[in-house]
């Protein structure tokens, strides 16, 4: 089945409708003691828990988003759920993440939204939608039809005669031992762009922490390969994925390749890593830093 402008328009909307009104769900569990429980899902604490808040979410944001499914021939895909694979099946596939995030949100810290996004079966991004439930901020973008702030049409902003290279990054790169290595080969990165050293940000979701590194230019936020499966599946990228496309930004693996968004194998995304940067020069140069490090 094929969609028509007006079609990715349609479920645009919903997809937004889906994530406000989940985001408004989850604003009524603030400062509440919520059922923190244990789920398989990488090595790391903030990929195994989950509470019945994730679950409420996902439960509302399928209500809403389930007469789509029929009427345009979508499958799904959706963290608290099993991959039944039929996203392999369809022409295009609704992937869902109800509450990235968990650990944060558990912890009322800011850093966690919903994400929602449309992909084609070759794994492109059609649609991206996040909602970031503290600030109450919407982000969104619609292939060939640019990104929105708020609804307002957003783009990038240039800060480099004042600010550092801005350095976002997940809790289970920081860990590493070769965290060290990638922090002393940004520094000279940020020489050789002649911008005000580097600066590491605050650790949130997979999902704020692409955001927070398109409101704060000049930036990256990756993760590198690693053999271990587990940690950021496809939920985590595909929405922002979108929003860097639209907006200008760059997003690939840390090979230069476009992700994959509709892996067969697996819905992780550990063994080409993920590289977002806030242009392609600076995307290009830290896949010279993973090159040099491995």
């Amino acid at each position: 089945m094929k969609l028509s402008s007006n079609d990715i328009d349609t479920l645009s909307k919903v997809a937004i409708k889906a994530a406000k009104s989940a985001g408004e769900l989850i604003n009524t569990y603030n400062n509440s003691t919520v059922s923190v429980l244990r789920k398989k899902g990488g090595n790391s604490l903030a990929s195994q828990i989950v509470t019945e808040v994730d679950f409420k979410s996902q439960e509302l944001i399928l209500k809403i988003l389930e007469p789509t499914l029929n009427r345009f021939d979508l499958a799904l895909l959706t963290e608290e759920s099993h991959d039944t694979k039929t996203r392999l099946e369809k022409d295009f596939f609704w992937c869902i993440d109800p509450l990235d995030g968990t650990l944060l949100f558990s912890e009322s810290s800011f850093g966690y939204s919903i994400s929602i996004a449309l992909i084609s079966s070759k794994g492109i991004p059609l649609l991206g939608v996040i909602y970031e439930p503290i600030k109450g901020n919407l982000y969104h973008a619609i292939q060939n039809k640019g990104a929105y702030k708020n609804n307002i049409p957003w783009s990038l902003k240039s800060n480099l005669e004042t600010k550092p290279l801005q350095f976002y990054y997940n809790k289970s790169l920081k860990n590493t031992k070769v965290f060290p290595k990638i922090l002393k080969k940004l520094e000279k990165l940020s020489e050789n762009l002649d911008v005000h050293g580097v600066h590491l940000n605050e650790t949130y979701g997979a999902v704020i922490n692409a955001c927070m590194a398109l409101e704060n230019t000049p930036s990256c936020y990756f993760t590198f390969p690693k053999e271990i499966e587990g940690g950021g599946s496809i939920w985590d990228y595909a929405a922002t994925a979108c929003i860097y496309k639209e907006i200008g930004a760059c997003v690939t693996d840390v090979y230069g390749n476009p992700l994959d968004l509709n892996n067969p194998k697996s819905t992780y995304m550990n063994t080409k890593g993920v590289l977002f940067t806030s242009d392609v020069k600076l995307n290009k140069m830290i896949q010279n830093i993973h090159r040099e490090l491995n």
